[in-house]
C-alpha cells in the first residue's frame, strides 16, 4: 500500500502554519474509492445474487459458521483456519490509518456449476491507530479528519472471492500456505494461490467486502467506520480525533 508522506507533519501539529501546509497538500492527494484491512486492495466485480441474498447483516455474516449457513449438508463446503494474522489498514486517502490483528477463516464452497467461491472472514479483530488522515478523510468531508496514534478498537469483516470457471482446487492442505505447509505470513493471496489454480488479483479477486470498526468513545469526534463495497452500502462514518481546516 502507498504510504502517506504527510504523517510526520500531522504527528507534530503545533500551529496554524503546519495545519495550512497539511491542508494545502491534502488537495493533491488522489482519492481512493475503497480501503482495505488487507495489504491486497479488493477489486470490484459481481457476486452471485443468491449468495448476497444470504447476507442479512454484515456483522453476523463476518462471524457466522458459514458451513451451516451455506451448506447444511457440509458435503460441498470446507473450512480452513483460524490463522492468526495482522496487516496495516489503508484509508480512503491512501495512508495506513491503523494496524490490525485478526484471525483469518476461509470457507471454500464447491458450487453446483463446478466453480468455487472462497469467503474469507476476519474474526476476533482489533486495531491500533496510526497518526495521519482518518480512514474516511478523503470521502466523508469536508472537513477532512485526522487521527492521533494509539487509539484502539475492535474490527471484523469478510471478503467474497468467486473463482472463475475452469479453476481447479490444487490442495486441501489445512495450512494457509499449502506449498510450504505453514501458517506463517498468511494472507489472502497466499491461501488462494497455494490452494487453487487461479492467481489472486490477476485471475480471481474480491467482488464483495465489508468491514466494521468500533473505537468506543476515547474522546473521538467519530468512532464508527464501515468500509464496504458498493453492493454492501459503501463506506460510512469515520474514526477521527480532530477535523482539519
Amino acid at each position: 500500500m502507498k504510504k502517506n508522506l504527510l504523517i510526520p507533519l500531522l504527528e507534530t501539529v503545533r500551529g496554524r502554519i503546519i495545519l495550512v501546509l497539511v491542508t494545502a497538500v491534502l488537495g493533491s492527494v488522489l482519492l481512493a474509492s475503497s480501503a482495505s484491512a488487507d495489504p491486497d486492495r479488493p477489486a470490484l466485480g459481481v457476486t452471485d445474487p443468491g449468495l448476497l441474498a444470504l447476507i442479512t447483516d454484515d456483522d453476523f455474516f463476518a462471524t457466522a459458521d458459514l458451513i451451516a449457513l451455506l451448506d447444511p449438508s457440509a458435503t460441498a463446503t470446507q473450512h480452513y483456519g483460524p490463522y492468526q494474522s495482522g496487516s496495516p489498514d489503508s484509508g480512503t486517502c491512501g495512508n495506513d490509518w491503523a494496524q490490525d490483528t485478526f484471525d483469518r477463516h476461509f470457507t471454500v464452497k464447491h458450487n453446483p456449476d463446478g466453480t468455487f467461491t472462497v469467503i474469507q472472514q476476519f474474526k476476533n479483530g482489533s486495531f491500533s491507530t496510526d497518526a495521519g488522515f482518518s480512514p474516511g478523510a478523503c470521502e466523508s468531508g469536508p472537513p477532512q479528519g485526522a487521527m492521533i496514534a494509539g487509539k484502539t478498537g475492535s474490527m471484523l469483516g469478510y471478503f467474497i472471492i468467486p473463482l472463475p470457471p475452469g479453476t481447479t482446487q490444487t490442495s486441501t492442505d489445512p495450512n494457509c500456505n499449502a506449498i510450504a505447509h505453514t501458517n506463517t505470513g498468511c494472507t489472502t493471496a497466499v491461501f488462494v494461490n497455494t490452494h487453487f489454480s487461479c492467481v489472486y488479483l490477476a485471475t480471481c479477486a474480491v467482488t464483495t467486502f465489508a468491514f466494521h470498526y468500533s473505537a468506543g468513545d476515547q474522546q473521538l469526534l467519530q468512532h464508527e467506520w464501515k468500509n464496504a463495497s458498493a453492493d454492501r452500502g459503501g463506506n460510512q462514518g469515520d474514526i477521527r480525533s480532530t477535523n482539519l481546516p
